[in-house]
């Protein structure tokens, strides 16, 4: 993987001028989609239109999503809530599941890591709901602080949460057949030192600076460049990913 996305910081399309923040998409040289924000970030150095291949991430909040149109706009994956804690279920996944395939749009499921439920009942659950499809993307862990939960401020030391992660994720992968993609944000990344972590492709969060400023020295298969995206198909905000390699690179990666 190192190879690629090493690659993937130096060759870039050329960016073109500015884009109506309020457009769901438009287009940069050589055809890169430029999507639309709601709130948009005044990006120095690279820039996430420098990249090929882009994606959205979606949950039940993004309500119907005409999945024909999402791929007419310009996305190229998506990766779908499915599941949370052990005993949440997104209502939606199923429908987001099934309707990304309809339309040809690769996707996957992440499941959103709760810390009063142990690692083997998350991934018990998580199995529980999603189908083991091999032309599926690999499973994701979501794994971040949730300052907002009311049921359950436990918040681990690093070792801890390191080991828990382990056991999530060689547990899913067994299931799969897939290593699965470890999501994660700027202050969980550090507080828990996930540099630490080897063999694992990183999906990485970061609004206002490309990875390699925030996350110095760590390789990543994704990075989630806002919160506030524009995308066709969908009425309200989502967020936007981009793939670090090339569209060649893209189709050897998602299509194995």
């Amino acid at each position: 993987m190192r190879g690629f996305l090493l690659v993937g910081l130096f060759c870039f399309l050329a960016s073109c001028g500015g884009s109506d923040p309020e457009a769901p998409a438009s287009r940069a040289a050589g055809g890169v989609p430029r999507f639309g924000d709601a709130d948009p970030h005044d990006w120095e150095g690279v820039k996430p239109w420098q990249y090929s291949v882009h994606g959205i991430d979606v949950s039940k909040y993004q309500g119907d999503i005409d999945w024909w149109a999402a791929r007419s706009g310009g996305i190229s994956f998506a990766f779908i809530k499915a599941t949370e804690g052990g005993d949440y279920a997104d209502e939606r996944f199923a429908e987001n599941w099934a309707g990304a395939a309809a339309a040809g749009v690769p996707r996957g499921a992440y499941h959103f890591y709760y810390f009063c439920r142990t690692a083997a009942e998350q991934a018990d659950w998580f199995m529980q709901h999603v189908p083991a499809d091999r032309r599926a993307l690999p499973p994701v862990l979501d794994i971040e602080w949730n300052h907002k939960s009311r049921t359950c401020p436990y918040r681990p030391d690093a070792e801890t949460v390191r080991s828990e992660m382990y056991d999530y994720l060689q547990t899913v992968a067994r299931y799969y057949g897939k290593r699965p993609i470890i999501y994660t944000t700027v202050d969980f990344y550090r507080e828990n030192e996930l540099w630490r972590i080897r063999d694992y492709h990183f999906w990485l969060r970061s609004v206002a600076g490309h990875p390699s400023e925030v996350y110095s020295g760590q390789d990543w298969a994704f990075w989630q460049y806002t919160g506030t995206g524009l995308v066709s198909g969908i009425s309200g905000l989502t967020d936007i990913n981009v793939f670090a390699g090339s569209p060649a690179q893209w189709a050897q990666w998602a299509y194995n």
